[in-house]
């Protein structure tokens, strides 16, 4: 224990910390321009100095440390004269134009003034001349007004590791600038936005129209993108949202936000918004009451289960909506329909591959807190690019290669470039081969570990591929052999897999062999969403097989508990995934479909086989707040709240509890909970559920995985994993692994070119094909292709194809004119086509 006196208080800190952080702990206020929460001090304003006994000269109080019996004084009268000469320097060259100042009443420079007085001004020097630069769709730059803090700087380089901008010039012709001189060309985080005390790097998004004293409200909430779910603040005016900032308090984030979190909210006010509900009559969706919307749905549910039986409705739940909104749809499809027939695009990576994983490795495999990755010697990276799919976990790896781990890729994530050690890109599809490749070396090198003779049997079964193999997967073998060195010294590694692991074929095999690697190297394994609620839909029981807290759908004590609770019966028989919702959709025995939140026209495999499904589905209910391509074609559509306009709780890729708070008041659409349970209770569910307080003290009786959590316990941020129930499910499993003993080698190349999906940074889905913020950087898809079939195909004959050139794609499954972009990361073989506009999609 260190103990000091600052200004006559005892002051006692367990570990050595400056004597900033000593005074700002006990409540004493110490003056800073250019320090910053989460940045390396820097002790460049001066702002700070204090006086320490014994020593003849003031210090900064943000780089000196405390040491016991220290003495320190923070405001005597000539600390408050020496600050106020330090403004002195600083008003010398800065302009007298806070009217106008978009960061008028929030400027950390203004405040100081006030607090210290304004100066005499003894110094004569001209102003700094710098007109302002508008290159940047969301960012504004004054550097009439930069005070050379570096803030924006240290954090684009130290944190976010973007390496955008730079101070350059000398003296007072200093000035901080993207390194292209132009726009910034970088990730648009925003986070400089939030560093930048004065009101020297400005949003567009509001300019002029945004003041601190307009705020009407600032609600906490978690940000609607990506599973990372960060914390953020609403500061809502008249119902809408004025401006989204990271909560600076978040253990999560720690006050950082992407490009989508920061400036893609606004989509909840476009006017693309559903507004009523729609009936469809005479082949046209018309517009009717909610009323009469209502008592229609029932009435079709209670017709066809009478007429079909349950086993012939189906729902898709929604990664997008909340804990509750989905518990809500599968209590409705199991005790109201009686039917497990219930999946969500969770399907296609999520949920099958942690359900493998922990069969493999144990329950909880893949719950694991994102500050583990900084805090790695080392980090795996396969099957995605964090820095566009979850940012904050992107820059959770570019932390930990600063800090001296080793990254290793396999495939080529373009946001890891300049923090990769290692980078392996097999040639397409060859994936299975590397890894089995690792998984032998490893083996090699560190033998098994004899704790699972499960999992070491199948290692031994490998087929493991030759240094031929490998040179036709298009990788080296002495490549293999460093990769290998380098996990194999990682003494806490960390294993981040993504979405496109799951492309291609013997799926099983190359997810087997992943968590063969994180069983041979103790490692950590995080999965990427691209979603807020993948973890929530499973837990939530939006799967064939599972109910709420994973317990299996063969009851047993779980459904006396169920029954008491909430009554009803639950079928035993395991029903459809969504692969299988499609195939009787198209065969005919599926009679009714129960859509919540999700586009499967353009989020499911194949576009054609949905198309026809739905359409050979006689009734189709979509729950949305926009008319998609699925709510185009259904029977009834119902306008659901956004995210910003409900309450709930998301579960993030930690398996980390947080609460969604309603911020816009105004909304068209109901919270999707709340009309399930209106249909609910038209077909005879007697609870009335007055809030989701309510539903969610039902789901902790009902799962034993929620047991006991309270709306008191979430709102803390906290709730991690596994809480106070049970497991979800327990003991060690056997699991399946296609081709165990053979290793086809991949030749799919030859004369033919292969469409493979991007997961872009700037987009999601596509709900930010609303956000007009987002367009305004990102407006158009493109497609990415090598140099060498650039020079392969011409633009009217006569030249290679260049960047912007308009191309058409062509497929089995159609055709689409984009813009065409060339990049040497790319594959020969592969064209690269965003996954998130309309004409966009390659099916």
């Amino acid at each position: 224990m260190i103990k000091l006196t600052i200004n006559d208080i005892e002051v006692s800190v367990e570990t050595p910390v400056t004597i900033l952080e000593a005074a700002r702990g006990v409540g004493i206020k110490i003056p800073t321009l250019c320090h910053f929460k989460g940045l390396e001090p820097y002790g460049g304003c001066r702002m700070c100095l204090v006086e320490i006994e014994r020593l003849n000269r003031f210090q900064t109080s943000c780089t000196v440390h405390v040491t016991d019996g220290m003495v320190v004084r923070t405001e005597t009268e000539a600390i408050r004269a020496t600050r106020r000469a330090m403004l002195e320097f600083l008003l010398i060259n800065h302009p007298l134009d806070c009217a106008v100042c978009d960061k008028a009443g929030e400027c950390v420079l203004q405040e100081l003034v006030v607090q210290y007085g304004a100066a005499q001004g003894r110094f004569a020097e001209g102003k700094r001349t710098h007109p302002e630069n508008f290159n940047d769709p969301f960012i504004v730059r004054n550097m009439e007004r930069c005070i050379l803090c570096s803030r924006c700087v240290r954090m684009c380089e130290d944190v976010q590791g973007a390496y955008a901008i730079a101070i350059t010039g000398r003296g007072s012709k200093s000035f901080v600038e993207p390194f292209s001189g132009g726009r910034y060309n970088c990730e648009y985080c925003g986070n400089c936005l939030t560093v930048c005390p004065v009101g020297a790097i400005t949003s567009r998004a509001h300019r002029h129209s945004y003041r601190p004293w307009y705020v009407e409200a600032e609600i906490q909430t978690v940000c609607g993108f990506c599973g990372v779910g960060c914390n953020m603040v609403l500061q809502m005016r008249g119902g809408s949202i004025m401006r989204t900032m990271p909560d600076l308090k978040s253990a999560l984030n720690r006050g950082l936000l992407c490009v989508r979190g920061r400036f893609g909210y606004d989509y909840v006010d476009s006017d693309e918004r559903l507004n009523t509900p729609l009936i469809r009559k005479n082949g046209q969706l018309m517009p009717v009451t909610w009323d009469e919307a209502i008592s229609y749905v029932a009435q079709r549910f209670k017709d066809i289960k009478k007429d079909h039986g349950g086993k012939a409705i189906a729902a898709i739940a929604s990664p997008r909506c909340t804990n509750e909104d989905n518990y809500m749809l599968q209590k409705f499809m199991r005790f109201i329909l009686g039917t497990n027939n219930i999946d969500s695009t969770a399907r296609f990576y999520y949920s099958p591959m942690q359900a493998y994983l922990e069969g493999m490795l144990g329950v909880g495999v893949t719950a694991n807190l994102l500050h583990g990755i900084e805090r790695s010697n080392g980090v795996l990276v396969i099957g995605g690019d964090p820095t566009a799919v979850n940012p904050i976990m992107g820059v959770q790896v570019r932390l930990a290669w600063r800090h001296g781990a080793k990254v290793v890729v396999v495939g080529s994530p373009g946001g890891l470039k300049m923090f990769i050690d290692y980078e392996v890109v097999p040639a397409l599809y060859a994936e299975e081969v590397v890894l089995c490749a690792i998984v032998g070396k490893i083996a090699k090198r560190k033998g098994l570990r004899g704790e699972s003779y499960i999992i070491e049997d199948k290692i031994k079964a490998l087929k493991l591929p030759s240094a031929k193999d490998l040179e036709t997967a298009g990788v080296s073998e002495d490549i293999i052999e460093r990769v290998a060195d380098d996990l194999c010294a990682m003494k806490t590694p960390v294993i981040i897999v993504g979405q496109d692991i799951c492309q291609g074929e013997r799926v099983s095999k190359k997810v087997f062999l992943v968590g063969a690697i994180a069983y041979l190297l103790n490692g950590r394994i995080f999965l990427m969403s691209d979603r807020p609620n993948y973890q929530g839909v499973v837990d939530m029981g939006c799967v064939p097989d599972m109910l709420p807290g994973g317990r299996p759908v063969e009851l047993g004590a779980i459904e006396r508990k169920i029954k008491d609770t909430i009554g009803g019966a639950i079928p035993e028989e395991r029903g459809l995934n969504a692969f299988e919702i499609i195939q009787h959709g198209q065969s005919g025995t599926l009679k009714a479909l129960y859509i919540m939140g999700e586009n499967p026209v353009l989020n499911f495999p194949d576009r054609k086989k949905t198309q026809e499904a739905i359409k050979n589905i006689d009734f189709v209910v979509v729950q949305d707040i926009f008319m998609t391509e699925t709510a185009s074609m259904a029977d009834v559509v119902l306008p659901s709240a956004a995210w910003s306009e409900k309450d709930g709780t998301y579960t993030n890729l930690e398996r980390r509890i947080q609460r969604v708070r309603k911020g816009k008041t105004v909304s068209a659409g109901k919270p999707d909970w709340r009309i399930i349970a209106d249909v609910a209770r038209a077909l005879g569910m007697k609870e009335n559920y007055m809030d989701v307080r309510a539903l969610w003290a039902e789901i902790t009786q009902v799962s034993p995985l929620h047991f006991g959590l309270t709306y008191e316990e979430l709102s803390a941020g906290q709730t991690i994993w596994p809480y106070n129930g049970k497991s979800l499910r327990t003991g060690e499993a056997d699991f399946d692994v296609e081709g165990i003993d053979d290793l086809p080698i991949p030749d799919h190349c030859q004369g033919q070119l292969h469409l493979l999906l991007e997961r872009h940074l700037y987009h999601s889905g596509t709900i930010t094909t609303r956000s007009k913020a987002i367009l305004g950087i990102y407006p158009e898809p493109y497609v990415l292709i090598s140099h060498k079939q650039a020079q392969l195909y011409t633009k009217s004959g006569s030249r290679p194809l260049s960047d912007g050139d308009k191309v058409t794609v062509y497929t089995t499954e159609g055709e689409v004119e984009t813009i065409v972009k060339i990049d040497k990361g790319v594959p020969d073989c592969v064209v690269l086509m965003s996954n998130t506009f309309k004409t966009g999609r390659g099916r």
